[in-house]
């Protein structure tokens, strides 16, 4: 009988594909965010010019988005599987050492990718806001704080969505490579699926649509933030 999409839905394989997709999507907003964070640290250092701390950022930078993202995940797994064994089994995960393992190394690893990339991001966007605008601010004697909070960063979030929403699909994408240490995510249960039913086209097909749907609905995300700062702007 030939294998179809009926077929994977009377196989169970349904449930284990939305449950990958979760961990896809949830493994890429924690490492989002870590990579936001470390991005708007590393921007604004870059951005000051705080020296030697831009050298180092610097360098942070260059080397992620120098080496391929598989080698950084490979070398963060080989490297260091011992250490975050042990820490999951201090925290009384041990049986569950291997999936919290797997988890932190991919958070780890994105969020490190994401933060490189997130770093040029932000430094562009400081960058775009005219000086004559902070230069108004200091002239009427506004404190540094509110400068920053309502000058500054206002505009640097306006500014840096479109390449922020960039990062993000890259994200999204590079969870992909994440299977290779064993994280039940959505490209390693259609791995999964395609060895045990001998056809890889239609799990594999399936993945990628599943991919597609939280692409265009992040887009779609996206596109409504940067209508809303348009119209606060306007304001």
């Amino acid at each position: 009988m030939e294998f179809g999409l009926w077929q994977v839905w009377e196989a169970g394989w349904v449930p284990a594909i939305l449950r990958g997709a979760s961990i896809t999507i949830f493994v890429g907003l924690v490492s989002m965010a870590a990579g936001l964070v470390i991005g708007t640290v590393c921007g604004l250092i870059k951005w000051a010019r705080i020296f030697p701390l831009s050298l180092l950022v610097d360098a942070y930078t260059s080397l992620v988005r120098g080496v391929p993202e598989l080698l950084i995940i490979y070398l963060l797994f080989f490297s260091s599987v011992e250490f975050v064994t042990r820490v999951v089994t201090a925290f009384g995960y041990a049986g569950v050492a291997e999936s919290g393992y797997a988890f932190v190394i991919a958070v780890i690893a994105i969020g490190a990718i994401s933060g490189a990339y997130s770093t040029e991001v932000v430094r562009g966007a400081l960058g775009a806001i005219p000086n004559g605008h902070i230069e108004a601010a200091r002239a009427l004697g506004l404190p540094g704080g509110r400068i920053f909070r309502r000058i500054i960063a206002s505009q640097m979030l306006r500014i840096a969505v479109p390449g922020i929403n960039n990062v993000w699909q890259t994200t999204i994408k590079d969870t992909a490579l994440v299977s290779v240490v064993g994280l039940q995510e959505l490209m390693r249960i259609s791995f999964i699926g395609a060895n045990s039913t001998r056809h890889p086209f239609i799990f594999y097909l399936i993945a990628a649509v599943v991919y597609l749907l939280i692409t265009l609905a992040s887009q779609a995300g996206f596109d409504g933030i940067e209508r809303l700062l348009r119209l606060r702007t306007r304001k």
